[in-house]
């Protein structure tokens, strides 16, 4: 696995960047947050890497910190979501405001993003939200987040409910669908992920 590149950056056109590297030139695809902060040609760069296996093609994904590419790999750990989709993600909106739509349910900020469904959104918002906290770049917001949500929503039903209308269920349709998980689980996360893979059925 390559973790870390250092060298001269050669050439840049979103998304891709060439990092010349003791004579190899390494292709690279990355996010717009990363290619902010990049020098002109001619400067030094540093790139958090992650190889990505694929049966047709090895490709190369590079990132300006450890914190990004973090949650870049924890995104495509999500069922649908593709290295695409994750590039897309990170070059639409910092890791902080994505942690705030996860831990909000703000699923309609997140089917601007390109190539970003409804359903796939919903995705995010059940499978990122245990995740977040163990990444540095969104820990303090998730568990911010998480901490508002525990003094104000004690009752893990009532708050997996409320969850479900947050993401365009009505509240009845909601109530059916938690009622039906309420003995399965005791975290509202768990209820409102049995809820929303029985709908999948």
């Amino acid at each position: 696995m390559i973790g870390r590149l250092r060298g001269e950056l050669v050439s840049k056109q979103p998304p891709f960047l060439l990092l010349e590297v003791q004579g190899v030139g390494y292709e690279i695809e990355a996010p717009l947050s990363t290619f902010y902060n990049l020098p002109e040609p001619g400067g030094q760069v540093t790139l958090h890497t992650h190889l990505h296996v694929r049966e047709d093609a090895h490709v190369l994904y590079g990132f300006a910190s450890e914190s990004e590419r973090g949650l870049f790999r924890s995104l495509i750990r999500v069922s649908g979501v593709g290295a695409k989709m994750a590039l897309a993600i990170l070059s639409g909106m910092s890791a902080e405001d994505f942690a705030r739509c996860v831990m909000n349910g703000d699923t309609a900020s997140l089917v601007r993003l390109p190539g970003i469904g409804r359903k796939t959104a919903e995705r995010l918002v059940v499978e990122m939200r245990d995740r977040l906290a163990s990444l540095p770049a969104t820990a303090a917001v998730a568990g911010g987040q998480q901490a508002a949500a525990a003094a104000a929503a004690p009752d893990p039903v009532s708050d997996a409910v409320s969850a479900l209308v947050s993401l365009g269920y009505r509240p009845q349709e909601a109530s059916r669908l938690i009622s039906a998980v309420e003995g399965e689980a005791e975290r509202s996360e768990d209820l409102i992920r049995l809820a929303l893979k029985a709908t999948l059925k």
